[in-house]
Parts: C-alpha cells; structure tokens; sequence
C-alpha cells in the first residue's frame, strides 16, 4: 500500500510540470466539468485541454465518465486538492527561495561592481 502511495505522489508531481495541467486541476477542483466548461474558464484551446486531460487521466489523477453524447471529467480522489494545495505550496516556497538567491547575488554582484577601481 505504502509503494502504491509513492508511486501515485511520483506521477502527481510529474504531471504537474506542466501549467495547464496544474491549472486544469484547480477548475476540476471546484467540481465536475466537460472540456468545454473547462475550455471557457482558462480561456485555452479545446485541443490543449483534451491533450492535457488525457496525460492526467493517464497517470490516474483524473477521470471521464460519458453522459450523452460528452465526457464530464473529475478528480479521481477528493484528496488530490490537498495533494495541489501542497504542491502549489512547495512550489511557492520553491521560487521564492529563487527570488531571493537572485536577489543576494544581484547584490553581490552589485557591490563588486561599486567598488572595482575606475579606469
């Protein structure tokens, strides 16, 4: 059970090296959607939604079930929002983290600059 939990928090996180995905993730969070609906709230096309879809439901994050002539999609499990609340959050810190690595080497940078010889 463990590994399996491993496994799915591996391919989670892989899948959200991409934007749209992660963005996907947060409309779907707020209940279930049809590529369209999904389509009009991000402003995205149809085909990069279906694209992005299908890597999701590949790796189990996301699921279809037909009704008419559709497909609605859903979180496979209420608990990937705590999972993307998570990784939005270790994102965050991520770059914030860069932020200010660039901002101590700007100023390194700066103060080297400030105090070489003029010429």
């Amino acid at each position: 059970m463990n590994s399996e939990l491993q496994r799915f928090k591996a391919e989670f996180f892989k899948a959200l090296a991409h934007p749209l995905r992660i963005r996907i993730l947060e409309v779907l969070a707020d209940g279930v959607k049809s590529v369209n609906e999904i389509q009009a709230v991000l402003g995205s096309e149809g085909s990069a939604v279906s694209q992005q879809l299908s890597i999701l439901r590949s790796k189990n994050i996301v699921q279809g079930q037909k009704e008419g002539n559709r497909v609605l999609y859903s979180l496979r499990d209420p608990m990937i929002v705590d999972l993307l609340t998570i990784a939005k959050q270790i994102f965050s810190n991520h770059l914030i983290d860069t932020i200010s690595m660039l901002d101590e080497f700007s100023e390194a940078a700066s103060d080297k600059t400030e105090r070489q010889p003029d010429g």
